[in-house]
């Protein structure tokens, strides 16, 4: 098989046209064209007059050998790569002690599969409850401003990504294609099958609940336990007379001791009590960068026009995205995040007393407004005091939005224009904000530190002049996002351990290696992969 890159055609083009293309690119006759099908497909939206579909395609040609010759100086033109995923290794015969995987997130998730799928049988631990009742208790916060702290848009089956836009694409490097591999394993738990040749899939929320739903049931086929509502309060960690450290197991929150060699922590960014915990057991933890901001809402059709122009509304390129950034004059970085087409922002919070935002979207992202976090990059130095004061930072300001609101959960708002002037909104436009329980309009600038305010106040109108219409008056910003990433880093080594603490893994983006879905589950392919390799090598060694 041939893959060629790059093919363009008009959007509106004719099926045949593919084919076509296909043909010229190759310079074969139709007859030496056996098969071809559509690898990736992306748009370009530059020029709103004339946006094009860019195809990668999968080719099979009778005389391979003589296209790659006459092509050999095309970059467009090459072999199709090998992408199945193949096992590293197997779990060896009389495996005393099964590898525990904490989190049931994508990371946790993927890693608990491939285990399970190399024989290792793990034990997956949930501090939430399995994903339909989770979604229940999340709802009982959106409608009733009722939060159940074990379960929430954070914690239980399925990790914060169950309730997000569902976004499938990732910059990472991936020379493995094990990004293929999550996709792929998504498609057979129902996923929709175009988030195989998407440039920018998506899933969505209810699609996600069913496929997470699915991933337990393969997991469990294959000898994997899952145990829901059982948090891990604490390590046991081995401290040997020469200072080295080895993990013996964890304990539960009811108390149970669980003995383990092998641990994968994949608990997530909003893992707090967690991460003082394994502070507090002497775990090399390092403060690193993440950013806060607000939540921004705009009329979708807006955004559809200032994106594709004519083409707005057109069913192939559904609703539209975009990704801004700005370099304030204060030397502060400000940028668009999770941006959710046609979707709501959330209320996100794990914490009482406290509001933090999200953005989620359903797969048809038909919901009447567009929202991204519009956020400013933090760095350590602006919150001295240890690896773990960025949790107190994040909190500091969650506590500021709670108060704001008016202690109900609600969150503070505030139309654009009125921030802009630097006045407080009494009410709200023709924007109506999509945040459950409510928004109380108000002057989010108590709600953030006044470096962030000035620089978002100087980016949304150099915004503007990318998407027209981005500084809108009534445009809505909702506060606070502050959980964009983890405020630590579990450092590890080129092992996938933690760089002090043998058999503890850290992952995904918890640990502070990942950023989404897709790269989440990438890393947990990797880690699973790490501590399988390390077990066999140990028992092989015995």
């Amino acid at each position: 098989m041939l893959r060629l890159t790059d093919l363009k055609l008009p959007l509106n083009h004719p099926p045949e046209a593919l084919r076509a293309a296909v043909l010229a690119k190759l310079g074969v006759p139709s007859s030496d064209l056996v098969r071809f099908a559509v690898f990736k497909r992306a748009h370009d939206a530059r020029k709103k007059s004339a946006i094009a579909l860019i195809y990668s395609v999968d080719a099979e040609v009778k005389n391979e050998a003589a296209v790659l010759a006459k092509a050999k100086n095309d970059p467009h033109i090459r072999p199709t790569p090998d992408m199945e995923y193949r096992a590293v290794t197997h779990a060896p015969a009389g495996l005393k002690l099964r590898p525990i995987v904490i989190g049931t997130g994508p990371c946790g998730l993927f890693a608990a599969l491939i285990l399970a799928q190399m024989g290792f049988r793990p034990l997956i631990l949930e501090r939430g409850k399995v994903v339909r009742e989770r979604t229940k208790d999340t709802w009982g916060l959106w409608r009733r401003s009722v939060l159940n702290p074990e379960s929430n848009v954070q914690f239980g089956e399925g990790g914060a990504g169950t309730f997000s836009d569902g976004k499938l694409h990732s910059q990472i490097k991936d020379p493995r294609y094990l990004g293929r591999k999550v996709l792929t394993e998504f498609v057979t738990a129902g996923a929709p099958e175009d988030i195989l040749t998407e440039a920018k899939p998506h899933i969505g929320t209810f699609r996600l609940v069913t496929m997470v739903e699915r991933l337990r049931e393969t997991i469990e086929k294959l000898g994997g336990e899952y145990r829901f509502s059982a948090r891990v309060d604490d390590f046991d960690i081995e401290v040997r007379a020469d200072g080295t450290r080895q993990m013996r197991g964890v304990v539960l929150a009811s108390g149970e001791k669980i003995a383990a060699d092998h641990v994968v922590l994949a608990v997530g960014h909003s893992a707090r009590d967690t991460f003082e915990m394994l502070h507090a057991r002497g775990v090399a933890i390092e403060a690193k960068p993440f950013s806060i901001g607000f939540r921004i809402e705009h009329p979708q059709s807006l955004i559809d026009r200032a994106r594709f122009g004519p083409a707005a509304g057109n069913p192939i390129l559904g609703a539209a995205d975009y990704k801004l950034v700005h370099h304030a004059s204060n030397g502060r970085d400000v940028y668009s995040f999770c941006m959710c087409p046609g979707g709501t922002v959330v209320a996100a919070t794990s914490e009482e007393g406290r509001v933090a935002t999200n953005g989620m979207s359903q797969y048809s992202r038909n919901e009447r407004n567009a929202n991204a976090g519009i956020v400013v990059g933090i760095n350590p130095s602006d919150y001295p005091g240890g690896a773990l004061a960025g949790i107190a930072f994040q909190r500091q300001w969650e506590e500021r939005a709670f108060a704001a609101g008016g202690g109900t959960y609600a969150a503070p708002g505030q139309r654009v224009g009125d921030f802009l002037r630097g006045e407080a909104s009494s009410t709200l436009g023709d924007v109506v904000p999509s945040y459950k329980p409510g928004v109380t309009p108000t002057d989010l600038a108590s709600c953030l530190p006044d470096y962030a305010i000035e620089a978002i106040r100087e980016a949304l109108p150099a915004f503007a002049k990318q998407i027209h219409g981005f500084a809108m008056e009534d445009a809505v910003l909702t506060g606070v996002e502050t959980r964009t990433s983890s405020p630590i880093r579990i450092t590890r080594d080129a092992n996938f351990e933690s760089t002090n603490t043998k058999g503890l893994y850290p992952a995904g983006e918890g640990a502070g290696f990942a950023g989404g879905i897709l790269s989440a589950g990438v890393d947990g392919i990797k880690v699973a992969e790490a501590l399988a390799m390390e077990v066999v090598a140990r028992t092989t060694a015995a």
